[in-house]
């Protein structure tokens, strides 16, 4: 019982220091303009709602309210990890990181949404142009939604997809 109570104290304290951080973090967030809502709003939020929800954990821990010990999860413990799906996970990731750079967000955000999607087993001529349109979608709503720039490399100039 002391093991859990410690857990459940420690678990709630990194939420509130998370929450911490992110307030800190979202004081270095530099604005184009001087709008009401901007792009620190977001973090503060975020950051608040952790502080709150760690600090909530804790005094409920403290009360003994404790979270229930699940029985078992609906997990065949018999299979393996498939390393093969892990390594290409991580190397459409990787890949994604140096495209942001070099051709932008939208080439980057399609190509790592249609890999993820072919690494865990979707039809690629289903999955591409998911991807494809979600990675604008998500330019486009950076760009004028929030007023956020992601890098549009290749597309620098084009109206819709250059913030």
């Amino acid at each position: 019982m002391i093991a859990a109570k410690l857990e459940e104290y420690v678990f709630g304290g990194l939420v509130a220091a998370i929450g911490v951080f992110t307030l800190v973090d979202a004081t270095t967030i530099v604005a184009r303009d001087d709008n009401a809502v901007g792009p620190r709003v977001f973090p503060y939020a975020v950051g608040a709602l952790l502080v709150v929800t760690g600090i909530a954990t804790i005094i409920a821990t403290v009360r003994g309210k404790l979270g229930e010990a699940e029985e078992g999860e609906d997990v065949d413990a018999s299979v393996r990890t498939d390393w093969v799906t892990v390594a290409k996970l991580v190397a459409v990731l990787v890949v994604h990181l140096v495209l942001i750079g070099l051709l932008g967000w939208p080439v980057a955000a399609a190509v790592l949404f249609f890999g993820a999607a072919w690494a865990l087993g979707a039809v690629w001529w289903k999955a591409l142009p998911i991807a494809v349109v979600l990675a604008l979608v998500v330019q486009v709503v950076f760009a004028y939604g929030l007023g956020l720039s992601l890098p549009a490399g290749i597309f620098e100039g084009v109206p819709f997809l250059d913030g």
